[in-house]
């Protein structure tokens, strides 16, 4: 892990340092930033998310968090002493730190398989419309015809893009939360 301070922060973000302080926390397998700035908390997540190419989530409890909140992929706000700014620019809040474990692990596991299954879905209702269409224009000799009304594309639409997303999206676990508790090694075999 590394640990670094404000001060050494403040000359490890300049530019002829940026690179070297980038392949050194890549080797780590945490790096703490302690008594920064506000404005170098943000210019440290668009580092990495710029230079390294990855997905930062920040977690913040105060205002103090805001920029840095804000200038990452995922924020986390943590409701608590120091008010609500943090919770209020963030893109998920939680009441507590211990809280934080459950959101990734499980709900984070959670999401991920119901966006994957959703895509899959989205294709096969998409393909099987255009595959009647297509099919139709045989029938018809390529006249143009129009096969179904307005109508009912809408309600093809409709009945086929919201009702099964939000049936799915409450009901589908695939697996318990106390097992994703136990195995944190599932979050990456998802992916």
């Amino acid at each position: 892990g590394l640990v670094i301070d404000g001060r050494t922060l403040e000359h490890v973000l300049h530019d002829s340092l940026q690179n070297i302080f980038l392949e050194l926390t890549e080797k780590c397998r945490a790096v703490v930033c302690c008594q920064a700035t506000p404005l170098q908390k943000s210019v440290l997540v668009r580092l990495v998310r710029n230079k390294l190419k990855a997905m930062t989530l920040a977690i913040g409890d105060g205002a103090n968090d805001v920029s840095m909140i804000q200038v990452a992929d995922t924020g986390v706000g943590i409701s608590g002493q120091e008010g609500m700014q943090a919770v209020m620019a963030s893109d998920f809040a939680v009441s507590q730190f211990r809280h934080l474990r459950k959101l990734l692990l499980v709900h984070g596991h959670w999401c991920y398989t119901r966006l994957t299954n959703m895509v899959l879905y989205f294709f096969y209702k998409n393909v099987a419309y255009v595959n009647l269409l297509f099919w139709y224009q045989f029938f018809c000799g390529f006249s143009g015809t129009s096969m179904t009304d307005y109508w009912i594309l809408i309600l093809f639409n409709l009945l086929f893009t919201s009702v099964p997303p939000i049936i799915y999206g409450v009901l589908d676990k695939d697996v318990s939360a106390e097992i994703l508790m136990q195995l944190p090694q599932l979050y990456m075999m998802s992916q």
